[in-house]
């Protein structure tokens, strides 16, 4: 039976990865922070680990429990929108930590046994931002942007071994936790210098305004990282969303 472990599956894309996986009929592996079993159906396909991808400890005890995986998808993240002067160091490293660093250790924790099999796939979740700069958002565009070159570099390097490297990139997703951390932004902005208050306000009114019209869906970006995993004669790059296949012709 194959075998998927899904980051960060407490909510949005990892949530409804997991759930398409299980309902093919694959052994599931969904890890989150705190694991829930409510969030996903009981099944003898699934398993529920805690681990943190910002803690390199908790990640080798996940992968040592998970046993042999086939596929590996990398989907834990956070995102961040800010001015960069009012974004604190602590904060980018952060976001460093998860979304890049995070990804760098669950790839070298499964390597070993993908590579000792010859077999093997590896999917990486970014973002369409990495396509199209945007205001307030150079920190999280940064840290998927790293993400992007280290995916195509190692596509090259773990070629001979017989494993799959692919990037999907999600866009504009209003239903995820983004929206959320945005709208914590909005209530922390005594914290913006003044000068930039009113460009902050008017970006955040888009994205608020944005985020009833779902133009990307959380299936199509399921339905991308299905793709990636099982079609071997799919792209590297996998834009998921209407926008983001736009922003990608």
């Amino acid at each position: 039976m194959t075998t998927v472990m899904i980051t960060g599956c407490s909510s949005g894309f990892g949530l409804e990865t997991a759930r398409h996986f299980l309902d093919h009929g694959w052994s599931v592996v969904a890890t989150m922070r705190t694991p829930d079993e409510t969030l996903l159906p009981a099944s003898d396909r699934l398993r529920l680990l805690q681990m943190d991808v910002t803690d390199p400890d908790s990640i080798v005890r996940a992968v040592q429990a998970a046993g042999p995986i086939d596929a590996l998808v990398n989907n834990a993240g956070i995102g961040w929108l800010s001015a960069f002067e009012a974004t604190p160091e602590e904060t980018i490293r952060k976001i460093f930590e998860t979304n890049t660093f995070g990804t760098f250790e669950m790839i070298r924790a499964v390597l070993p046994q993908m590579r000792a099999r010859r077999a093997g796939v590896i999917v990486n979740v970014s973002s369409s931002v990495t396509l199209k700069p945007l205001p307030l958002l150079q920190v999280y565009t940064a840290s998927k942007a790293a993400v992007n070159a280290y995916t195509e570099c190692l596509a090259l390097e773990l070629a001979p071994f017989g494993i799959r490297t692919r990037l999907v990139l999600p866009g504009q997703a209003p239903s995820t936790r983004f929206v959320s951390n945005a709208r914590a932004l909005m209530a922390d902005a005594s914290e913006t210098p003044a000068d930039y208050v009113p460009f902050t306000q008017q970006v955040m009114d888009a994205l608020m305004a944005n985020a009833g019209k779902e133009p990307t869906r959380t299936e199509d970006v399921v339905h991308a990282i299905w793709r990636a995993v099982t079609d071997p004669n799919c792209p590297l790059h996998l834009p998921a969303g209407s926008d983001a296949e736009a922003l990608a012709a």
